[in-house]
This record gives C-alpha cells, structure tokens and sequence, in this order.
C-alpha cells in the first residue's frame, strides 16, 4: 500500500509540501474540512451564531403570540365581545283581529282607537338562534307619557312559523298627535342585553294622526 503525504492545515509531513488545502487532495488520504478539530475560539463562533439564530426566531414567535392576543382586544368605544348582546330587531304593523283584512299589515301611522303592533326577536351571536325565555320590553313616550308593554312569545305548536315576540298598544283617545318615540330591550336567561331603536327619520317614525 502506498502512503502519499498531505497537508491538512494542522499538520503536514513536509513544511515544504506545495498543497495548500485543509482537505486532502489523494484518494488514499481524503481528509473532509469537516474532519478537521475545531480549536476552542471557533467553536465558540459556531456556537454563538446558532445561538443567535434562536433568538431571532424566538423572538419573532413573542412577536406573532403579541399580535394574536392584541388582536381580540375591543378598541376604544367598542364592547368587549358582540356575543355578550343580543340582536334584536322587528318591525311595526296593525294588530287587528284574525280575519280582519288590514291586521299584520306594516304601517307607521295610526290613529286613535287603533291597535299597534310590535313585532321583535333577540337573536344569540353565538348560536344564532333567540331563546324563547328572553324577556323583550317595548318602552313608549308620547304626550309626555312613558309607557312600558312586556312582550310575549307568539310561537306556538301550532304556528311554531312565528318565531318572535309581540307587543299590542291601543292608541289611547288623549294621544296627541305627533311622533310616538319607543325603543325595544331585551335580556336572555344568561343575561344577555340588547336594545333596538327605530332610525332618527321623522316619515319613519310611529306617528299619531287624525
């Protein structure tokens, strides 16, 4: 077997020996750079930038954590999480009797003697759905007045289509003529709040005429 001399950059055979590689340059001595010991102050270098690195995606992880906890944070003038409301809406229209051609018929204006009803439900964000045990109040001012009318559950077995509350109000004989303001609050068994209230828009308002 023949044994050629090499320099790997640690030691040589000969000081005089022309290769100059770390890596072995014979096929009967290949010496990867790999291989070849690190002394103390390169470890250390390897050591420190790895160690750099972590902390670079360490701290880039805090950054994205930071972001995702801000993130469900309510800004200012917002409530702290829309599923803690309720959505309630409905609509206003005559409550006549059953058969009566003009009852459930949408309508804002009416005179006195004549029936209003409010029709409202109270939808949970989170299931989307309304609790049939949620308790609705239609609050009116008129003439200086303040009304308050509870509202009932109108779904039935038989009618279980009529998934909302209702209200009636008899316009009373001393109502003055004019706007009639109301506003609708709810609160659900787990306690829940919502509130609708009509759009500042005089023409759509509930109007008492003659």
């Amino acid at each position: 077997m023949n044994f050629w001399p090499c320099f790997t950059g640690r030691n040589s055979y000969s000081a005089n020996w022309p290769l100059k590689s770390a890596t072995c340059r014979w096929p009967e001595c290949e010496v990867a750079d790999s291989q070849v010991p690190l002394d103390r102050s390169t470890r250390f270098q390897v050591t420190s930038a790895i160690m750099r690195r972590s902390y670079k995606y360490l701290a880039l992880l805090a950054f994205i954590a930071v972001l995702a906890v801000a993130a469900t944070w309510p800004l200012v003038g917002q409530t702290p999480s829309s599923a803690d409301h309720l959505v309630v809406y409905g609509d206003v229209v005559y409550f006549y009797p059953p058969g009566n051609p003009r009852n459930c018929i949408l309508n804002n204006h009416f005179k006195r003697g004549e029936p209003v009803g409010f029709r409202m439900t109270a939808i949970n964000p989170a299931t989307g759905k309304r609790d049939r045990a949620t308790q609705l109040v239609v609050h009116l001012t008129y003439g200086g007045k303040a009304l308050d009318l509870p509202m009932r559950d109108r779904q039935t077995e038989k009618q279980p289509e009529r998934d909302f509350f209702v209200a009636k109000w008899i316009v009373p004989d001393d109502a003055p003529t004019g706007i009639v303001r109301y506003t609708v609050t709810g609160k659900d068994p787990q306690g829940r709040t919502g509130e609708f209230k009509p759009f500042e828009v005089a023409a759509s308002q509930i109007t008492i005429v003659e």
